[in-house]
Parts: C-alpha cells; structure tokens; sequence
C-alpha cells in the first residue's frame, strides 16, 4: 500500500501571548524560508516565552490504514491533527499528503452557523470538491445517520452540541474524503451514537480502502478501530506500532502500580458504616518481582464496620475501564467491628494485561453500604516462553478448559 500522508520531522511552537507566528515580516520570512526548503531555527525548551507543542514528530500513514493518536492532555495530539487538517502550519518539518480530507476536531469546525443543517450539508461537499448532484446522492443517507431530520432546515446555530456533533460527523464520513480525521469530539456524543460512528469508522477503513487518523483516550475503541497506534508524550513520538503494546506502554509510563495500601485511621477510605484499613495482593508464588499468568493471587482486605453482617463484591477492571469481571461472596460476620476477609484467583484465568480493583460491601437487604473503587492497581504478564507459535492471546481472560476432541 502508498503512503498517503508522510509527516516528516515536523514541530510546531507557540510564542506565549502572542497570536500566529509572529508578525506580517515574520509570517513572510517563514514562508520564504519554507519555499526554499530552509529549516525554521527551533526554539529552546528553557524559553519562558514559547511553548513546544510538537518536535521532530515523523512516520507515515498508509492508504486504507486506521491509525490512533493517543497521548495525555497536553501530548500535542489536537495541534499534529491541526496541522495534517491544514488548519495551522508546522514550524519547521514537511507534511505530503494525498487526497482529500475530511476533519471534526471540535464542535463548530466546518459548518457557518447561520445556514441551515441541509445548507451546510451542500457547502461542505462544495468544500470537498464535489458537485451538488453527488452531494445529493449522498443527502438521504447523511440525514438518517445524523438523527437530525427533524432539524435539518433550522440554522446550526440553534443545534445542542450532541445534535451539531452528530451532523458533522455523517456529513464527514459520508461525502466520501479520502482521508477522514476525527478528534475526542465524539465524546460529546451519546454512548449509542459513539458505537455507530466506530462501526462506520470501521467500515470507512476496512470495506471502502479510506484511511482513518482516531484520536481518543477511549484506549478499548483505539484498540478496536486502529492496526497501528502513535504515542505523544510533552509533544515528542514516544513509540509507534501496534495498538496493544503502545497501549500498554501509555498506561505504564502513565500509571502507578499499587499492590499494596494501607491507611490511618483518618485518611481511611469510606463512610460511617465502613471504612477500608488495607488492602494487598498476594502471590502463592513467593516473592517475585512480576506477577504472570500462571500464579495464584490472593486478595486480601482489613475492613472496620460498626454492624454484624454484610457481604462483599470484587470487581475486576481493565485500566481503560472495562469490567472483566464480578465475584460475590456468601455473608460475612464482624468480630468487635472488623473484618478480613479475601479470596483468590486461579492461575491461568486472567489474561495479562493492567488491571484495577474495586471492592463493593453490601448489607443483608442488598443495598449498597461503600464502593471501594480502584483500592488495588497492578499487571499480569503473558508466562509463555516458547509456546508463542499462535500469537497474541485475545481477549480478558484465557481460562484452561476441559476439551472433548472426536
């Protein structure tokens, strides 16, 4: 497959307080400069007045590819996608890019707010150079996605910002842009239009050969949409590569692993009913610096309650927030107001990955007492040494099952 955007060694720095690049003299001399290839003279990070957004920031993106930006706030996502969009210019660096493209980065971006929904629909084609018999070929199509046909003749101006989100994205993923770009603005959305405009994502770039640059801190929809992942971090590529391990290697340049915590009385978490003293993990192991696969972990937790009886729940999540899954135990009884209590996990059930543990205590009458959330943060790493012969083990948890075969 070509390459259908290469971005090479580009930045982009901002002077603080200051509007552009500079001033009418600078904006001219820079571009001169660009036209005769000469590179724009990088600032230094020990400047108070200027701020790196993106530096020396490569790679290339193929035809047909979906490919996620992801990065903490701050990392330089929304400028790299400003730049390939055309809406600001790098400072210094190349960007060659090949087709058409289409952009939502934020609610407001492509549509003038005085014309109509409909109206709108036929200036954005006029932008994408498409004529108006192709625009209304498509129209039917974008209205029924969007969920606005009630509105579509009202000014854009008037819309909620789930409605003008929803508008734009059918219009961009419709018209047919070689290259679609989509921002966190769908976060805006609701959880059941967000799968829709995943799955036609999905179907932009697996079934219609379009490429597709997904910004989102939706690690599980990056993962599902995306065959390759960039990582920006402080406005510098960290990794690219495959989803699953640049995301892991977000998370463990992004978060801290706790197997252990243990509060006072003051600092306890929880409320007059219930307060957690500690919390660990344990491995049947021994003492080891990693926790794998096959090992046996035990959680264990102190809690002080001022009522006899209660159970409790554990429940497993992934680090991007994904419920694994739920234990429930039988009903405990309180000695002079505390309690430990625990319970294990089989070797080989989890899958290796980040994980956060949340303990719910719930009264006799199933109602909910505390929700511990995130007490225990930690990582399971895949235990195979020379069995990899069938690749990457998909899913939550890979259980050993009994098998009947012929």
């Amino acid at each position: 497959m070509d390459n259908v955007i290469k971005v090479e060694e580009v930045s982009k720095i901002y002077k603080l307080g200051q509007i552009g690049s500079g001033t009418l003299g600078q904006d001219v001399q820079l571009y001169i400069d660009r036209l005769r290839g000469k590179e724009h003279v990088a600032a230094s990070e020990n400047d108070e007045d200027i701020h790196i957004a993106l530096q020396d920031v490569s790679f290339d993106v193929k035809d047909g590819q979906a490919m996620g930006i992801i990065g903490k706030n701050g990392a330089g996502k929304s400028t790299l996608l400003k730049i390939l969009s055309r809406i600001t210019a790098p400072t210094s660096g190349r960007i060659k890019i090949k087709g058409r493209i289409a952009s939502l980065l934020e609610v407001g971006t492509g549509f003038h707010p005085d014309l109509s929904g409909k109206e709108n629909i036929y200036l954005n084609g006029a932008i994408l150079g498409m004529s108006k018999a192709e625009v209304k070929s498509k129209f039917d199509e974008i209205v029924e996605f969007s969920g606005v046909s009630k509105f579509i003749e009202t000014p854009v101006k008037r819309y909620s910002s789930g409605m003008y989100v929803r508008l734009a994205f059918a219009v961009a993923a419709h018209l047919e842009p070689e290259i679609l770009i989509v921002d966190e603005v769908l976060a805006v959305g609701d959880a059941d239009f967000q799968k829709k405009c995943l799955g036609k994502m999905k179907d932009v770039s697996n079934n219609q050969g379009r490429t597709v640059l997904f910004v989102s801190h939706n690690m599980e929809a990056v993962k599902n949409l995306c065959s390759q992942v960039v990582l920006l971090e402080k406005g510098k590529l960290v990794e690219i590569g495959n989803p699953t391990t640049v995301i892991n290697t977000y998370f463990r340049r992004n978060t801290n692993y706790f197997s252990h915590v243990n509060y006072d009385a003051a600092n306890a978490p929880g409320n007059e009913k219930i307060a957690l003293r500690s919390a660990d993990i344990e491995i049947a192991n021994g003492e080891v610096l990693e926790i794998t696969t096959g090992f046996v972990i035990n959680f264990e937790f102190d809690l002080k309650c001022d009522f006899e009886e209660f159970n409790y729940s554990l429940n497993v999540f992934s680090v991007t927030g994904q419920h694994i899954f739920n234990s429930q135990s039988h009903s405990f009884k309180a000695s002079k107001g505390k309690l430990r209590a625990g319970c294990i996990i089989p070797p080989d059930l989890m899958n290796n990955g980040d994980y956060t543990i949340s303990i719910l205590a719930v009264s006799k009458e199933s109602i909910c007492i505390y929700n511990f959330e995130s007490v225990l943060r930690f990582e399971i790493f895949d235990n195979r040494k020379s069995d990899k012969w069938f690749g990457e083990i998909g899913g939550a948890v890979r259980p050993k099952l009994d098998w009947k075969i012929g």
